[in-house]
């Protein structure tokens, strides 16, 4: 399932909530890294992580890309509770990544 795509308001409104979590991936349309890294991410998803994935255009991003300092792309950004755990620019695999979402949701209690 294609991950679900966020402006910026949306995910002001999930960093500012302070509760809750979300991993998002900050990335372009004409990116081929960033199309991989997301493939990767459903992957991800389809095999069992429970942890809300979005994704975000980061050329309509700019309060959240200065606030975190995103550097390039692609950036996957793991919020929890408003606060901003991590930022994870080598989507080096399917099962990185699913061990970096399955750490960052196991350590929410």
């Amino acid at each position: 399932m294609p991950l679900h795509e966020l402006q910026e308001p949306e995910l002001l409104q999930i960093s500012e909530a302070r509760v809750g979590r979300a991993a998002v991936l900050f990335s372009t349309p004409m990116c081929g890294t960033c199309k991989v890294a997301e493939r990767m991410l459903e992957v991800a998803e389809a095999a069992g992580v429970d942890y809300p994935l979005a994704k975000i255009n980061i050329n309509f991003a700019p309060r959240l890309r200065e606030q975190w300092q995103i550097a390039s792309v692609p950036c996957l950004v793991i919020l929890r509770n408003g606060v901003l755990l991590r930022k994870e620019y080598a989507m080096r695999s399917v099962d990185y990544l699913f061990g970096l979402l399955k750490d960052a949701g196991a350590t929410k209690r």
